[in-house]
């Protein structure tokens, strides 16, 4: 974490490094006082959208609130011993670049701020610290994890806070600083454990909305759902991401526990830290195991699937089978129907060189060979089981 205001010296002495470089004396005086009314004017349309809101703080008391970051920082320069939080919602690339030269924030945190979509992680450059954060929150009516991103820059007299997302609500965090001044009174440092404790608690609610669609999906299984299977599917994505944004949070919360004693953090602050990274395990926890139970619930219901497959596949080969078995009855019926029918129907021409038809035996030979064929025909079926 950044050192404690009290372990610097002067910021305003500290902050002359990190501006632009200064007019050549061939510059007129009034330049300079011209120079932030020039970057409000150019930035000041697009202010409205971006700046969420800015505030300078004096020993934890909010003592102005400008409109823009000219403005802005103007103000911190008039405050040597006061503090600069900005909080910003999809800034443009003039408004992030206009902070990096103010701030002298470091151009490979600026193009990650702007480009977004990154890993939680934690970087040091010089006096600066960067934080990336993925906040989450779960939304009932889709049922389903919408996720944030949040990028945090701290120096020893600014905090700003660039958020990609609806999540989190950073307004209550500052409302809620503001509140306890005594806690904001202790510096940036106190304003970045509020926006951890917010991140870790906005969990919570997540975690149990994905226990309770675990919980209808587990139902949905042993129901045989057919639609289950794609839930599952989604809810492990979901938890792919939760596990990103958990998992690294872990290993950030450990390193700034362990420059504790480097940078001269409050105990206070200390203790507060130590119970947000308790929160992130927990969590992070928790998240494993969902991915684990979701893991194993789709392997059971591939079983239960596959189960109930089998079974169709008893049930259409059984009636197969008995569809066969009637086959094979009609088939030889109609066989054994079809002799008599064969000699009657070639009896029946009435051709006058038949000598079958001048015989005097020639009708009882005709119904003792329909008999002898039909009678054979059913010996022969029935013992190969078709009747």
């Amino acid at each position: 974490m950044p050192e404690r205001r009290e372990n610097h010296p002067s910021p305003s002495a500290k902050r002359t490094g990190w501006r632009r470089p200064a007019p050549p004396p061939s510059t007129p005086p009034t330049t300079p006082p011209a120079a932030p009314k020039a970057a409000a004017a150019s930035a000041g349309p697009t202010h409205h959208r971006s700046v969420v809101d800015s505030a300078l703080y004096r020993d934890g008391h909010r003592v102005a609130s400008p409109t823009t970051l000219a403005e802005t920082f103007r103000q911190l320069r008039e405050q040597p011993d006061g503090m600069a939080w900005i909080g910003l919602h999809r800034p443009t690339e003039a408004e992030l670049h206009s902070l990096a030269a103010e701030f002298n924030l470091h151009p490979l945190s600026i193009e990650d701020a702007l480009e977004a979509h990154q890993r939680p992680k934690l970087e040091r450059y010089g006096e600066t610290l960067f934080v990336v954060l993925r906040a989450a929150r779960y939304l009932d009516a889709p049922e389903e994890v919408e996720f944030g991103e949040l990028h945090v820059f701290v120096g020893p007299d600014f905090l700003i806070t660039v958020r990609h997302g609806a999540a989190p609500d950073l307004s209550a965090v500052r409302r809620r600083m503001e509140e306890t001044p005594e806690l904001l009174s202790l510096g940036p440092e106190a304003v970045l454990y509020a926006i951890l404790d917010a991140v870790v608690d906005g969990y919570a609610p997540v975690v149990a909305g994905v226990q309770n669609d675990m919980d209808e999906i587990e139902t949905e299984v042993f129901r045989g759902d057919p639609e289950v299977s794609r839930r599952i599917y989604e809810l492990s994505r979901e938890m792919v991401e939760f596990q990103r944004a958990t998992r690294p949070l872990v290993g950030m919360l450990h390193g700034l526990m362990a420059g504790f004693a480097k940078y001269g953090t409050d105990e206070e602050l200390q203790r507060y830290l130590r119970d947000v990274a308790d929160h992130v395990t927990h969590t992070s926890e928790r998240v494993d195991g969902f991915r684990q139970a979701l893991t194993d619930i789709l392997t059971v219901n591939a079983t239960l699937v596959s189960q109930q497959q089998n079974a169709e596949m008893r049930a259409l080969a059984e009636a197969g089978f008995e569809q066969n078995e009637e086959i094979k009855k009609i088939s030889s019926w109609a066989a054994i129907l079809f002799a008599p029918t064969l000699v009657g129907t070639i009896y029946g021409m009435n051709f006058e060189t038949m000598p079958e038809l001048h015989w005097a035996g020639g009708y009882p030979f005709a119904i003792l060979l329909m008999a002898v064929v039909c009678v054979s025909l059913y010996i022969i079926f029935k013992k190969r089981d078709w009747l």
